[in-house]
């Protein structure tokens, strides 16, 4: 199928792999932020081809994966006690909350509904007018402008039945954090490319000065993440530090425009607790005030602040790409995709889930 199977092309991967080889002389640590991109290495056995030079780490690149503990009680929270048609979509449902996950409280009978767009959601608030609809806005910036505009839509369209519960990250303060981290050392990064087809690169200028670390948008296929791969050895071999895009065909220097506009319509930043990572600041999103009454977490004055995580599973540390998932005591053992101790395991982008189902 074309722009996919020119990108599995083994010719051009065996190539760009003798590329690689052919130019590192020294061990790099390099991470990739997303979790697809984690997959991608996993599923197409690249961690295996690359020469033993190259350590590829894997970040925190999972926004479900980092969506705090409490949140998921929150929504839960709301579909059994307030008796809300909870939207979400699906890779949200069977990540472990303190007790219980959304499938299961769906399956108690509580009315869990799985969309593909928050504009659904919206849908479903104006054909149930007598039932409050909370959608579960989890991203990064590349499902912001999406639930931005549902808020957006259903405050033209006077809907006072209609909420999101925000959960939205942001990639640049997660760079950051991890090269401040005492516990990491990074030489280079692979760029999530769907965030920044919408974002564009000039957020990750300032960390590459800062850092004197390369960044390189990267795609998702295997042969763009052998480019992207090559091109952070190209730089780290010569001693460079910039941003490079490795993914032109996505990704512009502007990123979308129309897009960030929908998102700074409806959101401001602000900072954002990480699971297992902890506060990052000014790293997520937030509603704006001309908009906080679609703000679930004030419309419905939820107060869930703890939560119990599990006791075995180390997924802040894989997160932060200190530990493989394999290096967990629990993994392939208390902790499967059918019984997740932690959102890495059971999330379609999380590490864990990756090394279980393409490893084991």
């Amino acid at each position: 199928m074309k722009f996919v199977s020119e990108y599995r092309d083994a010719e051009k991967v065996k190539k760009l792999i003798d590329e690689i080889s052919g130019i590192v002389t020294k061990p790099w640590k390099i991470m990739e932020v997303c979790g697809g991109q984690t997959h991608s290495l996993v599923k197409y056995g690249i961690l295996d081809l690359l020469p033993k030079e190259i350590s590829m780490i894997h970040g925190p690149g999972c926004p479900v994966c980092v969506t705090p503990l409490n949140l998921i009680d929150k929504a839960i929270y709301l579909a059994e006690k307030h008796n809300v048609i909870l939207c979400s979509f699906g890779d949200m449902l069977r990540v472990p909350g303190s007790d219980k996950s959304l499938l299961q409280i769906k399956a108690e009978g509580a009315d869990v509904r799985i969309l593909y767009s928050p504009s659904d959601a919206v849908k479903i608030a104006k054909e149930n007018p007598d039932k409050e609809v909370v959608f579960f806005a989890v991203g990064f910036e590349t499902t912001a402008p999406a639930n931005a505009l549902s808020v957006i839509q259903a405050k033209k369209l006077g809907l006072k039945n209609y909420s999101i519960l925000v959960s939205h990250v942001l990639v640049p303060p997660a760079i950051k954090a991890i090269m401040d981290d005492e516990e990491t050392r990074i030489d280079a990064f692979l760029g999530a490319g769907h965030v920044m087809s919408i974002m564009g690169l000039s957020e990750y200028y300032p960390l590459v000065e800062k850092y004197k670390v390369p960044i390189v948008a990267t795609g998702f296929e295997p042969v763009e993440m052998l480019m992207g791969i090559s091109a952070a050895v190209k730089q780290l071999e010569n001693g460079e530090y910039k941003m490079e895009n490795a993914y032109k065909r996505v990704v512009r220097e502007d990123g979308t425009p129309a897009a960030r506009k929908l998102i700074f319509e409806a959101f401001e930043i602000s900072d954002r607790m990480w699971r297992g990572i902890g506060t990052i600041p000014s790293s997520g999103y937030e509603l704006k005030p001309e908009y906080k009454e679609y703000d679930a977490n004030i419309k419905f004055n939820i107060d869930i602040d703890k939560a119990n995580e599990s006791m075995l599973c180390i997924a802040g540390q894989v997160l932060k790409g200190i530990k493989k998932p394999f290096e967990c005591p629990a993994f392939g053992k208390e902790c499967t995709p059918e019984n997740p101790l932690g959102a890495p395991m059971v999330s379609s982008e999380g590490a864990c889930a990756a090394y279980y189902h393409y490893t084991s």
